[in-house]
């Protein structure tokens, strides 16, 4: 299973997901001169660890040690992406936007969310967009109350950046903060077909190039096509038996830990609206029987479910490009996609503006 690294500890807004294994995108060949670290950061130890971090394994990649408040870290990088630096093998992170530059890291050790990182200009454009996006921080949580007011300016913040910085490593970054925000997938890929080819191969931008696929595969506005598994009793269940209903096409597993995290939400969600016309379909990327029946029991997930029991080669998944979960659709009564990926306090959020 691909490691979450990247999406839990570096960019903490992104929903947490369970991924399907696939390819590592390749990365074009060119010179690289490399980077070298110099670090001065005062209050620890002579002796102390300093790892860097690979962002998508979470392994360590080059260590040292800290001598008389100094540290040294060479290497190379084949484009620039995010790295982080773990002193004595502890949180806090300290998260670096590396690239083949000469950098320099000060502070302390009493303040290292604030450590100076400078001569990278990948991470200088990283806390720029940063910088600019933290009043607006709250806008990107599951639960985060609706405020059309911080919306369109944090959305406005990340168009600019967009297209003030075509050619930056962070764009991606800004463009996967504008889609998560402003309900325009068409945009986002306009904006996402302007980079150069390095930017789309680089590990946002092959990210970036994720969200836009699952945004575009079945869209708002389009007709979500009908399909059929089993149900838990082995007969056979189609979507088109709940037409005439809201429905929320629910993607999950047994041994999806996100998944199991989600579920009360959608059980919250069920009990308060399902006398008004909505239900849950939830369709399981399970291989077992028991182990699918007994985390329906167990979650007390009391609406439909199906599943051919083929894992991540599940017809209905396949039929709808689904390689990450949790994923949902939420379907108005017409059979046409209204929203997806309604995730923590969203989908109770939308359903009250639609079942008032």
């Amino acid at each position: 299973m691909k490691n979450c690294f990247l999406l839990i500890c570096l960019l903490p807004l992104f929903s947490i997901a369970q991924t399907k294994p696939k390819a590592k995108p390749k990365v074009p060949a060119k010179p690289l001169d490399g980077y070298v670290i110099d670090g001065n950061v005062t209050g620890f130890p002579d002796g102390t660890s300093i790892d860097l971090i690979n962002n998508q394994t979470g392994a360590p990649e080059i260590s040292t040690t800290i001598k008389a408040n100094r540290f040294q870290l060479k290497g190379k990088v084949a484009s620039p992406d995010f790295k982080v630096l773990l002193f004595d093998k502890k949180q806090p992170y300290v998260i670096l936007f590396l690239d083949n530059s000469a950098i320099k890291v000060t502070g302390s050790k009493d303040n290292l969310a604030n450590l100076s990182i400078t001569g990278s200009l990948s991470h200088t454009d990283f806390d720029k967009l940063n910088r600019a996006l933290t009043p607006y921080l709250p806008i990107f949580a599951d639960d985060a109350p609706y405020d059309s007011v911080a919306i369109a300016n944090a959305t406005k913040i990340t168009e600019d950046f967009a297209i003030q910085h075509p050619k930056s490593y962070i764009t991606p970054l800004a463009i996967i903060r504008y889609e998560q925000i402003a309900d325009d997938d068409k945009k986002a890929a306009a904006m996402y077909d302007k980079l150069p080819a390095d930017i789309k191969a680089s590990s946002l931008g092959s990210y970036l190039a994720q969200v836009l696929s699952q945004a575009n595969t079945n869209g708002v506005g389009t007709v979500l096509p009908d399909f059929t598994e089993p149900d838990t009793a082995g007969n056979a269940f189609s979507l088109s038996s709940l037409r005439g209903k809201y429905v929320l096409v629910d993607f999950w597993a047994s041994w999806c830990h996100p998944c199991r995290l989600e579920n009360p939400n959608v059980v919250n969600a069920y009990n308060k609206f399902k006398d008004k016309n909505f239900t849950v379909l939830g369709v399981s990327l399970d291989k077992a029987k028991p182990a699918w029946v007994d985390a329906i029991n167990m979650d007390r997930l009391t609406w439909n479910h199906i599943s051919d029991l083929q894992g991540w080669s599940n017809s209905v998944a396949l039929q709808f490009g689904i390689n990450q979960i949790p994923q949902n659709i939420l379907i108005g009564p017409d059979g046409v996609i209204i929203a997806k990926n309604l995730r923590g306090g969203k989908l109770d959020r939308k359903l009250a503006r639609l079942l008032k």
